[in-house]
């Protein structure tokens, strides 16, 4: 049994899925309609840079997403593995957008439109260089936990992404953040703050949702042919009304990745195809489950990969 995952924010990289566009028609037509939706170059901008302008929120959201999906039909139209037998789709933050128009529930013109506004709304949602984010390599989330709880008088940080035994991501104020990492230091706890431009999956987005919110509920949804793992509540929904309701919710919440993955393994999943940029989720899985047979799909080359176990 097998779970397709998408992977979010960070997976980006100029020239990605350049080779899926210099020999499949199909990916050059998709990346045309992309710039078409957008009203700018975005394929450009992933073929050729400048990084700076492909590492912004705005466009490194939708990026990803066509890259992704450019792999996604790659994968359909070249093997013969069957993606709709898969028991599960889940991504990554945006990546959950992607697995929504893989399983059909999103159209992609709709969901490319979505990560575009989804992306300059996060961006736009607290002002530039006031927030920020800090990954923690080597605690568990309870140790967290325990340390925000510590110093809750001190200042305040939020968890935004439970990736995975021992990595752990939390958003904040820069203030904040540079309080949390002093305490960090003083424990000798290994971390890393992130070049981002925003404290993602928290409650400082909450601008962010209030305009996805109407963006989101009048969007068309139909309902996908997957059942979708939620980051949101790390289970399986295939209902429109809540598939929305989520991703609305998902703007200010964790990322409960690790949850999601164990989730699909208690349910029988043995195998995880990776479609997107980079191969940041199949090194997540592996250090949730070591026994887990997980492959990372973003080259042509790359379809001799998939060899599901039983």
């Amino acid at each position: 049994m097998f779970s397709v995952i998408f992977p979010g924010q960070g997976s980006q990289s100029v020239g990605m899925s350049k080779e899926l566009y210099d020999n499949l028609p199909y990916i050059k037509d998709l990346f045309k309609e992309a710039d078409d939706v957008l009203g700018y170059p975005i394929s450009k901008m992933i073929l050729e840079g400048p990084k700076e302008d492909l590492n912004l929120t705005e466009n490194t959201q939708p990026a990803i997403f066509l890259s992704s999906y450019s792999i996604f039909q790659m994968i359909k139209k070249e093997c013969d593995i069957d993606l709709a037998s898969a028991k599960y789709f889940a991504g990554h933050s945006l990546g959950e957008y992607s697995s929504l128009a893989a399983s059909g529930s999103l159209d992609f013109k709709d969901a490319i439109k979505l990560l575009s506004q989804r992306g300059k709304a996060m961006q736009t949602a607290v002002p530039k260089g006031e927030g920020g984010m800090v990954a923690v390599l080597g605690l568990e989330i309870n140790d967290i936990y325990n340390l925000l709880e510590e110093n809750k008088n001190k200042y305040t940080c939020y968890i935004a992404n439970d990736n995975s035994n021992g990595q752990i991501v939390l958003s904040g104020l820069n203030s904040d953040i540079d309080k949390f990492i002093k305490t960090l230091k003083e424990k000798k706890v290994k971390n890393i703050k992130l070049s981002v431009s925003a404290p993602f999956h928290c409650k400082l987005m909450n601008k962010a949702t209030s305009i996805m919110s109407e963006k989101i509920k009048n969007t068309n949804f139909k309902k996908p042919t997957n059942l979708i793992i939620s980051n949101v509540t790390a289970s399986e929904t295939q209902e429109i009304e809540e598939i929305k309701e989520l991703l609305i919710k998902q703007i200010e919440s964790p990322v409960r990745w690790r949850e999601s993955i164990i989730y699909m393994i208690k349910n029988g999943v043995t195998n995880f195809i990776e479609i997107g940029p980079g191969k940041v989720l199949s090194g997540l899985v592996k250090r949730i489950d070591k026994t887990i047979n997980v492959c990372s799909i973003n080259r042509i080359e790359d379809l001799n990969l998939i060899k599901l176990n039983d």
